[in-house]
C-alpha cells in the first residue's frame, strides 16, 4: 500500500499514513474550507488500507497499529471525519488487529480532551490520552 502523504497548511493537518513504517499521523489544526475535497481521499485511502490488512494481518500485539491525534483545534465537520476514520480502525479491532489511538492535547485544554474521550466512548477502540504542554 502507498503511503499518504498530504502536507498542512494554516487550516489544514498534515495527514501522514505509512504502513510500512507503521505511522499514521493526523496533525496540526484542522479547520479546511473544503472538508469533504480534505478528507474524502484519506477515507478512500482508509478502505483500501483496511482490505489490505486484513488479507495480510501485518499488524500483532507486538507491533499494533497506532494512529497518532495530536491537533491543535478541529471544526465539527472535521470531527465527523476523524470519527470515520477511527472507526475504519475499529472495523480492523474486530478483524483482530490490534490498534491504538493515542490522542494528544495540551493538558490545559479540557475540551480537547473531552472530544478525545468521546470519540473514545463512541468508536470503541482504545485510546491513550497523551496530555503535553504545547506552545501557545
Amino acid at each position: 500500500m502507498n503511503t499518504l502523504s498530504l502536507p498542512g497548511t494554516h487550516n489544514t493537518p498534515r495527514i501522514y499514513f505509512s504502513p510500512e513504517e507503521n505511522k499514521f499521523e493526523i496533525t496540526g489544526k484542522s479547520a479546511p474550507e473544503d472538508v469533504r475535497g480534505l478528507y474524502y481521499p484519506v477515507v478512500d485511502w482508509m478502505t483500501s488500507f483496511v482490505s489490505e490488512v486484513r488479507e495480510k494481518r501485518s499488524f500483532s500485539q507486538g507491533n499494533p497499529l497506532i494512529l497518532r491525534l495530536d491537533l491543535d483545534y478541529f471544526n465539527s465537520s472535521s470531527a465527523k471525519f476523524i470519527y470515520d476514520i477511527i472507526v475504519s480502525l475499529r472495523d480492523l479491532k474486530d478483524f483482530g488487529v490490534p490498534v491504538i489511538v493515542e490522542w494528544y492535547y495540551d493538558y490545559d485544554d479540557i475540551d480537547m480532551c473531552e472530544a478525545g474521550e468521546d470519540m473514545a466512548s463512541l468508536s470503541r477502540v482504545e485510546f491513550k490520552f497523551c496530555p503535553e504542554e504545547k506552545e501557545k
